[in-house]
């Protein structure tokens, strides 16, 4: 079925609201679920398209999961408890499966298979199966690209891996194939990535440690001890809410509960920098994470040179940042962020195309774009069935001078199912068409 979205301009945005739980949290909830000792209870889990596709494949190789809504309960099968599954694994959309679930297969005594949809086979694997082939694994590709071959039986031993580019993938990856190495495994970071893996390991009771200069330290042969958790807001879904607030919100818009992990927080800074007015309020600790509720108000946004520092923070909110920057006063240059086009999509030729086809002047660079802030007309969008870019553009049309249509929408519920209902309820003017 063939979804889009037709927005009408003059909404605003006010009122209390919850956005779906953190996506990054709940897959590895999922996956250090399944290979610990005992049953593990997930509160506030995603019950998105992504993260049920990490569980379908868990169950594959012999895990039991229950669920009922957002509560999930694992009974952990042990660090060498997974069963060899009986076809080929597909994890959809989903680039956090794939390649996580790379490096716990890498350890185990089967062989198996990962594939996805048409999105996901065109994104990069190289970056992962080289560090997982450096430790004795043997995870192979097809031009760098999945199917990932993940042979089963072979000894892994510790390695000292540099990070060529900070990225949370790869490190989870070889985090969770060093659980089953032979010798201690050390990765140092070329930059801040997202810090949920050693977290969640560390409140699980391995032994793991991080130094003052972000190097990771993991001894081997440890099986994860069971737990209860909830997962936070996912702050990359509060950030569409944090954009429209910036627009047009009519009052005070709130989003609770949301996680607010400092590896995630670039978001914030670069919108704040941008002239944003949001506040965090009662701060406090789930787990080993922490969370708060976000009050954003109306506020005119300028252009900014947005600092190289921030970037990596905010690697996944850059959608939402291109629209900012469109309806802001000047001119906005984004550099550093050369990773945006090997996510679902092109992000930075998406986002540019999609911006002129508003208006708006984007010269595009290969690490990012300058965008001259103006006012946004209407017209169609193509997502190109990238879930965030659908859902920056829909957001846009509360400053629009027309109607905006966005095609390609369907896949919006890989990461929030329900947000054409929430936004509606929230004032966004939406429709869903639906073919």
């Amino acid at each position: 079925m063939t979804q889009n979205y037709l927005l009408t301009p003059g909404g605003s945005l006010s009122g209390t609201l919850r956005v779906p739980g953190d996506k990054s949290i709940s897959h590895r909830a999922l996956l250090l679920g399944a290979i610990a000792r005992g049953r593990s209870e997930i509160d506030g889990f995603l019950a998105s398209e992504d993260c049920l596709a990490t569980m379908s494949a868990l169950r594959a190789m012999g895990v039991t999961i229950e669920r009922d809504g957002e509560h999930v309960v694992v009974h952990g099968v042990g660090l060498r408890g997974l069963a060899a599954p009986d076809t080929v694994l597909d994890l959809g959309n989903s680039g956090t499966a794939i390649r996580l679930l790379a490096g716990l297969l890498a350890g185990q005594d089967f062989d198996s298979e990962l594939v996805g949809d048409a999105s996901l086979m065109q994104r990069p694997m190289r970056r992962v199966a080289d560090p997982l082939n450096m430790m004795g694994a043997q995870v192979d590709t097809v031009d760098g690209r999945p199917p990932l071959r993940v042979q089963g039986g072979r000894s892994l031993k510790g390695i000292d891996y540099t990070l060529p580019v900070a990225s949370a993938q790869v490190k989870s990856a070889i985090l969770l194939a060093a659980l089953y190495a032979s010798g201690e495994t050390l990765v140092r970071g070329s930059g801040v990535s997202r810090d949920h893996t050693e977290r969640m390991l560390m409140s699980m009771g391995v032994n793991l440690t991080v130094d003052d200069d972000g190097t990771i330290h993991l001894l081997p042969d440890q099986a994860p001890e069971s737990m209860d958790m909830r997962v936070p807001g996912d702050l990359s879904s509060a950030a569409f809410f944090l954009l429209g607030g910036c627009l047009a919100a009519r009052e005070a818009l709130v989003v609770e509960g949301v996680g607010l992990n400092p590896t995630r927080l670039g978001v914030l800074g670069i919108l704040e920098a941008m002239g944003a007015d949001i506040r965090i309020e009662r701060r406090r600790m789930e787990g080993r994470e922490p969370v708060g509720d976000l009050h954003v108000q109306r506020a005119a946004l300028k252009g900014i040179d947005i600092p190289p520092a921030l970037v990596p923070l905010a690697i996944d909110e850059f959608p939402a940042i291109f629209v900012a920057a469109a309806a802001a006063q000047g001119v906005t240059r984004i550099s550093g962020a050369e990773e945006l086009r090997h996510k679902e999509s092109d992000r930075i030729a998406v986002m540019a195309s999609g911006l002129r086809t508003l208006g708006i002047e984007v010269d595009e660079q290969p690490d990012g774009a300058v965008i001259h802030g103006g006012r946004l007309g209407g017209g169609e969008i193509n997502s190109h069935g990238d879930h965030r870019i659908a859902m920056a553009f829909a957001m846009a049309s509360l400053v629009a001078g027309a109607p905006i249509r966005i095609l390609d929408t369907a896949n919006v519920a890989t990461s929030f199912p329900g947000f054409p209902e929430l936004a509606a309820g929230a004032g966004l003017n939406l429709q869903v068409e639906a073919s």
